[in-house]
């Protein structure tokens, strides 16, 4: 099945196998479904128990191996399974030092990443180099010989401590299949019937797994949509989806491309994006009614972007939209700082999309845990507010507090875990003991509860996901495509990545980029290569050019600035200034300092233009401050104090 985003796979992939069931085709436990992700297998076993299929096993290609692998292999070795390794880092920090490569950090995750890659792609340490050079790999500029050493002496260190990693989990059953015909017997008496979910995502390992599970027989069913292969840089290949025909010639072909999820002007927008490329796949053809025109939106600077993101988010909050659907999508993670800083100086909630699993979690844990002994020491049924009200006090126990805390990183990621438990708490409608045993549920099928609150993610995070309110944003080439996207295939790799975030909104979509990095920056960067065909005329290049030079305006007068000095001051010399220059200038030199101090650019704090206003109003108290565009809450807090100083 080719199916088009948005076209209803998962619908369809369930029914069928439901109705296999249901006529008598398939018994329930022959029936192995197949995917990628924790998430969606979790999804597909929930609607497949909906549907009176509760019996089929649907899992990752990883957790369907790894089951098999505890299985047989103490009957075919005779001793324990390897111990499954965490993380590849510190084995790799001991591979480095014998090959005596300085590794930091960033280069640990990189050799990590191209490990991954190797073993996927079914690339042996002593052939690495020359097929790594093949396919145009690079490792932070290291040479692919000694990347290919520190490969060969990971996997010695890793067999030395008796470990395994995830991609031992493919390949020792792959091997075990391989060699021993009475498990590969027993495993294919077990499984008669194949489903695969997104599969233009195989790898080389992934599809020899399969060929090893099937055993020559042909009763398979594979679904997935060319258009949306955004991980080929990991290994994944869309050639197995399509040469699937040339594989099984008696192969039926069916394509999905009613889309259900989104409004004409959203499809049109996705079909326009691919058309008469090589990542086009199927037409897609809409389903719902019309709705409101896909913006774009050219910006001068990220900080702008950011805010005027946050200012419509925050009006589509005032008619009625539900924070958990809206989301903001971009290329890297480093992109969402100026979404969390102008989303948090509203006092808008939101997520950020790529941390641990939810459950996996040391906080979430904890809760479950302690939410566990709440519900069996207690007494009586407790629900609704009492429910809520034990939730808040169990988690207030751990460092919850009603309002989220003003700081990002490990704070912030607490506290979202704790909120999505008080969220789901909220949302309950059973006893707390029925709300624990669905918590342990969820921990086992990692379907983790969503906040209350607006989704930040890459593109990669957002793939398999949808809501109503879709913002990407940084769409200005350099970005996407991003820097390292040289070939034709990676650039088309970049377009598709698009397309998939373009195709996760259902009513309202908005495109944006900015011309500069930082406020007072030079305006010169261009939106996309990949919204060409799609920008109205008024909206083209020479509209963020605009947008450009009207930064590169006197503020006081408007005129046209002419030296580097009246840049740099933002106005002609012969213009007197509306605000305090001396204040600003003191204002200036506390935001360098304090940035300084935090490890973030100086806009951060805040920008040009915000105190130039503070300087030409001069703020008395914090109500007074807090009326100056560019201060929210979140900041009046963090630096209300030394700022009035100043002003005083």
């Amino acid at each position: 099945m080719l199916a088009g985003a948005g076209t209803g796979k998962t619908r369809a992939i369930t029914h069928r196998i439901a109705y296999g069931v249901a006529t008598g085709v398939y018994a329930p436990t022959e029936v192995l479904a197949v995917t990628f992700t924790t998430r969606a297998a979790g999804e597909m076993r929930g609607r497949l128990r909906g549907l009176g299929a509760g019996g089929v096993q649907a899992r990752t290609f990883h957790a369907a191996a790894l089951r098999q692998l505890r299985y047989f292999w103490p009957h075919v070795h005779g001793t324990e399974l390897p111990r499954l390794t965490e993380s590849k880092i510190p084995l790799l920090v001991a591979a480095s030092r014998q090959q005596r490569l300085r590794a930091d950090q960033a280069l640990l995750r990189d050799l990590a990443a191209e490990v991954e890659w190797a073993k996927v792609s079914n690339v042996h340490p002593d052939d690495y180099a020359r097929i790594a050079a093949e396919r145009g790999r690079s490792v932070a500029g290291h040479d692919l010989e000694t990347v290919g050493r520190v490969f060969g002496s990971y996997e010695d260190v890793k067999r030395g401590e008796g470990r395994m990693d995830m991609e031992d989990i493919l390949l020792l059953t792959a091997g075990l299949l391989a060699d021993d015909e009475r498990v590969a017997a027993q495993v294919r008496r077990q499984y008669k019937w194949f489903v695969v979910d997104e599969f233009q995502d195989v790898s080389p390992l992934q599809s020899a797994l399969l060929d090893l599970w099937l055993g020559g027989r042909d009763e398979i069913c594979v679904v997935g949509d060319p258009a949306q292969t955004i991980y080929s840089f990991a290994g994944a290949s869309a050639s197995y989806l399509q040469r699937f025909p040339e594989r099984y010639p008696r192969a039926t072909s069916i394509e999905l491309v009613r889309n259900y999820r989104s409004t004409p002007q959203i499809v049109e927008a996705a079909n326009t994006l691919l058309a008469g490329t090589v990542s086009q796949g199927v037409a897609l053809r809409a389903q719902r009614g019309a709705g409101a025109h896909v913006t774009y939106s050219p910006r001068p600077d990220e900080v702008a972007e950011a805010e005027a993101v946050a200012a419509s988010i925050v009006a589509a909050r005032d008619r009625g939209t539900s924070l958990a659907e809206v989301a903001v999508l971009f290329r890297i993670n480093a992109q969402s700082e100026a979404f969390e800083e102008a989303l948090a100086a509203r006092g808008i909630p939101y997520v950020v999309r790529g941390a641990a699993r939810f459950f996996e979690r040391a906080e979430v844990r904890e809760a479950v845990t302690r939410l566990r002994g709440a519900a069996r020491g207690g007494e009586g049924p407790r629900t609704g507010e009492e429910l809520v009200e034990i939730v808040c006090g169990t988690l207030a126990g751990m460092g919850w507090t009603s309002q989220p805390p003003t700081a990002r990183g490990q704070t912030r990621d607490r506290w979202e875990s704790w909120q999505a438990l008080v969220d789901q708490a909220k949302a309950w409608g059973e006893t707390l003991d029925a709300f624990v045993d669905d918590l342990d549920r969820r921990a086992s099928e990692q379907h983790a509860p969503v906040a209350e609150g607006v989704t930040l993610a890459t593109f990669h995070a957002a793939k398999g996901l949808e809501w109503d309110v879709v913002f990407c944003c940084g769409l200005h080439d350099g970005t996407l495509p991003i820097t390292y996207a040289e070939t034709p295939a990676q650039i088309e790799e970049e377009r598709r990545l698009l397309y998939v975030g373009v195709t996760r909104a259902r009513t309202d979509l908005h495109l944006s980029w900015a011309a500069a990095r930082q406020p007072g920056g030079r305006g010169n960067r261009p939106p996309s290569r990949f919204l060409a065909p799609l920008l109205p005329d008024d909206v083209r290049a020479p509209a963020a050019a605009g947008r450009s030079r009207k930064a590169m305006t006197c503020r006081e007068c408007g005129r046209p600035l002419a030296s580097a000095v009246e840049k740099k001051r933002g106005r002609c010399e012969d213009c007197p200034a509306s605000y305090d220059e001396e204040l600003f200038e003191r204002l200036r030199t506390w935001r360098k300092e304090r940035a300084g101090e935090e490890s973030v650019p100086a806009f951060v704090i805040f920008t040009d233009a915000t105190l130039q206003s503070i300087a030409e109003h001069k703020p008395r108290t914090p109500d007074a401050l807090l009326r100056i565009a560019g201060v929210g809450r979140s900041k009046l807090d963090r630096y209300g104090d030394d700022v009035l100083s100043l002003v005083g």
